[in-house]
């Protein structure tokens, strides 16, 4: 029964894409129903999975000596990941049946956006690292396509556009890792890996393993790839909550949590996650607070919160990352519908021209504040008690500085998480709106989103016992608390109340900043540069036109004439073969 339904919930959602990629435009009505009964579908197949959870793989497929067997274990991060998405996938195409009414093309869609689902779903349960980069690349394709969904409109052309160029420099470290794990150890299944990693060479070890983490820094849009993120706000709102809670970002830090054990012991590879990490969470923060697109400033909480994911991998605490990737699944998810339904009524994104609309809008105002409140980090919802455990393991386990910064962070993201509900909800109406509050299917996805931000920490047992019973790699590392044990050791840990004063702090600053208002001109600079992402659009820039500067004097070897052509391959080959006899 496990096999069965675990290729059921990769290939339910891609049979339901490659209906909806035949249907009629012409029965919008039939696509949304199909789209939500495949959706629903995959998410409780998914909900199935979890009483199945083993460390055996399950489905086995010869593939050849080239790829070797396509093998797939449900084991607890699988499951606990495939959970994630299928269900928040799952309400983000609820929501989809209000905000994309009336819109053409709702086939390409939905078919696009269930492909999405199975893939991620896909790329969490295969144990092959050939399988995981078939996977890793489908969801690149997703996000691209459905990134430039309008593609009428230039600018998300550009995003998507940006988002695959980018996330394949991540593909090509994750491939090339593969690659030299099976010419090391004749096998691309990851739990071999991790039983005989110590077997490979130091430097082959460790060659993949900063492919991996390029890879997963792109994939989950961390710096110094994090510029692609922001610009795929042009995509329709559903599909950032999923790419931001549910799929793509998630991969990256799936990846490092993955293979966090063969890696550990790789000389700068956890200092490098650190620091990666640590620049994501703090700088994100900084953008965040000066962003006026309401999409934007989510996208920026994004990368900082991931910051946070993957900090606490690079300090050893695999549990807290999932702990803290699993509350901001669901509040993430809240906050980008939520500002879907804002959006879809007020049709614009700059928070400049909203304001006063938690009067015309209680239900989404509500559901909001929820979300922003475990953004933030307050008691007693689920973002409270996540990130509170990663500051801890941080301070237990990580340097000094990296922590402080942590700390600084997390009070910035209090103040852009005040200022973003105050600019929405409260304050004078810059612009008269004439709005509504969240339609029926909204709400409807919506509502269970805001009952898991206010509960979904209870579960932190239930996770512990999910990941250490079937991880036996991971079992050093994991540091996984029951739900008891974790409320006794935020509440009585004196980070905790570290963490509180600045977040409160945080809060304070930006409710009196008339008072501040002298620090402006000092403060231009540092927000200009965050306008600017710190120049690292700058930077990408500069790679992009390099590359195409390289190309075009690559260009002139081309002659077009065939001879030419084979004659310069045969004499490559020719070098190439020289070189190896030579230092044979």
């Amino acid at each position: 029964m496990t096999q069965w339904l675990v290729l059921s919930v990769i290939f339910v959602p891609w049979l339901g894409a490659l209906l909806l990629a035949l249907s009629s435009d012409r029965a919008p009505r039939l696509q949304h129903l199909v789209a939500s009964a495949f959706a629903v579908v995959t998410g409780l197949l998914s909900l199935c999975l979890l009483p199945l959870v083993t460390e055996r793989t399950v489905v086995s497929v010869a593939a050849g000596s080239v790829f070797g067997n396509f093998t797939f274990v449900p084991d607890g991060l699988s499951v606990f990941l495939t959970v994630i998405a299928a269900v928040i996938g799952c309400l983000a195409v609820i929501f989809s049946i209000d905000y994309m009414h009336g819109e053409a093309q709702l086939g390409r869609y939905y078919s696009l956006v269930l492909l999405f689902i199975g893939s991620m779903t896909g790329m969490v349960l295969t144990s092959s690292m050939l399988l995981l980069f078939f996977f890793w690349e489908m969801m690149a394709f997703c996000s691209y396509a459905l990134i430039s969904f309008y593609n009428d409109d230039p600018k998300a052309v550009a995003g998507g556009m940006k988002a695959l160029i980018m996330t394949q420099t991540g593909g090509v470290g994750l491939l090339a890792g593969a690659l030299i794990a099976y010419s090391f150890l004749g096998t691309y299944d990851i739990q071999t890996f991790l039983a005989y990693a110590h077997r490979l060479p130091e430097f082959a070890l460790s060659i993949m393993a900063f492919g991996f983490l390029i890879g997963a820094a792109a994939k989950s849009a961390q710096v110094p790839f994090h510029t692609w993120l922001p610009g795929a706000m042009e995509a329709p709102t559903p599909i950032s909550a999923l790419i931001h809670a549910a799929t793509m970002v998630n991969a990256g830090v799936y990846l490092l949590a993955r293979f966090y054990p063969a890696f550990a012991a790789v000389p700068g590879w956890t200092t490098a996650v650190v620091v990666v990490g640590v620049l994501s969470a703090f700088l994100g923060a900084v953008m965040a607070i000066t962003a006026s697109d309401l999409k934007r400033t989510l996208a920026y909480s994004t990368i900082s919160q991931l910051g946070y994911m993957v900090y606490a991998v690079g300090v050893g605490a695999v549990y807290a990352s999932q702990f803290h990737l699993m509350s901001h699944a669901v509040f993430k998810a809240l906050l980008f519908l939520g500002a879907g339904a804002v959006i879809h009524a007020v049709g614009t994104r700059d928070m400049r021209q909203m304001g006063g609309l938690g009067q015309k809008m209680p239900f989404v105002r509500n559901v909001f504040i929820i979300g922003t409140l475990a953004l933030a980090g307050l008691p007693f919802v689920n973002g409270f008690w996540s990130k509170e455990l990663v500051l801890e393991e941080g301070l237990a386990h990580g340097p000094l500085w990296a922590y402080i910064l942590m700390v600084l962070g997390a009070g910035l993201t209090a103040a852009y998480s005040l200022r973003m509900v105050y600019m929405v909800f409260y304050g004078t109406a810059k612009k008269e709106h004439h709005v509504h509050d969240a339609p029926a299917a909204m709400r409807t996805a919506l509502a269970p989103l805001a009952l898991g931000t206010l509960v979904t920490w209870l579960l932190a047992g239930w996770l512990s016992e999910l990941l250490t019973g079937s991880l036996p790699y991971h079992l050093s590392h994991l540091h996984a608390p029951g739900t008891v044990e974790l409320i006794v050791d935020v509440l009585t840990a004196p980070a905790t109340l570290v963490a509180i004063v600045v977040i409160a702090a945080g809060l304070l600053a930006w409710w009196y900043r008339d008072l501040f208002a002298s620090l402006s001109k000092a403060a231009a600079l540092p927000a200009a540069m965050a306008g600017a992402d710190f120049g690292f659009e700058w930077l990408n820039r500069v790679i992009v036109g390099s590359t195409l500067l390289a190309g075009s004097v690559l260009r002139l070897t081309q002659t077009g004439h065939l001879s030419w052509n084979a004659l310069g391959i045969a004499g490559g080959a020719i070098a190439v073969l020289g070189l190896l006899v030579w230092g044979s």
